[in-house]
């Protein structure tokens, strides 16, 4: 098995090419300060002042001149094309949470490719950070601290069943599929929210405003 390209004790905020701003990039930076690229995250990051500590990806998409401005050593060409530059680069990262930048809200097919990652990759601890909203691949066990009112979906990504306090609707006693019945458009009842799953596959979605409390959850999750 190789090592990973990146490893660090830090979050890693791993730029895509999809649009975002300075100040989208200043909220993950702050809490996940070792910036990484997926193939044309490179160019927005370094648009906005950042140099990436490595860029990972196919390079389908990353431009000439971001090309000549990143030291060659930190420039990881991978060239398989089985799998999305979002898989690359976070299959490839190693550190206690990633924050996942640009990789939805632009295209759909993207924003799907990137929830499939999500769970696939769900031992990377990820948070894809969308406009409004995030989500990340829940853990066997989950508690979240939220406030009443505020919204959180379930979407399975395969068959999952589980239990749940603190939300309006409980999902103890269904199954969750994406042929079937999902869990979109739930409410939080409660300040803490414990969520726990029978299987893998099941995705998070909350307002993008709970970053913190999503962090906190998945660094305190039981392996």
């Amino acid at each position: 098995m190789k090592p990973p390209i990146v490893q660090t004790s830090a979050g890693v905020t791993l730029a895509g090419g999809g649009p975002f701003g300075a100040r989208d990039l200043a909220l993950c930076l702050a809490r996940a300060p070792v910036a990484v690229a997926a193939d044309r995250g490179a160019d927005r990051l370094l648009r906005l002042g950042t140099m990436p500590e490595a860029v990972i990806g196919d390079f389908d998409s990353l431009s000439a001149a971001a090309r000549a401005a990143i030291p060659p050593a930190r420039q990881h060409h991978l060239a398989e094309q089985a799998t999305t530059d979002f898989d690359k680069a976070l299959r490839s990262v190693e550190a206690p949470f990633v924050l996942a930048l640009g990789f939805a809200g632009a295209r759909l097919d993207h924003g799907l490719a990137a929830m499939n990652t999500l769970v696939t990759r769900a031992e990377r601890a990820c948070i894809l950070i969308g406009p409004k909203d995030l989500a990340f691949a829940a853990p066997a066990r989950l508690e979240l601290d939220l406030a009443p009112g505020e919204p959180l979906s379930l979407f399975p990504m395969a068959r999952v069943t589980g239990r749940s306090r603190g939300l309006e609707w409980p999902i103890e006693g269904l199954e969750l599929a994406p042929r079937g019945m999902i869990g979109t458009s739930n409410r939080v009842v409660a300040r803490r929210v414990a969520l726990e799953f029978d299987a893998p596959g099941m995705l998070v979605i909350l307002p993008r405003r709970r970053l913190d409390a999503a962090i906190r959850a998945l660094r305190s999750a039981p392996p």
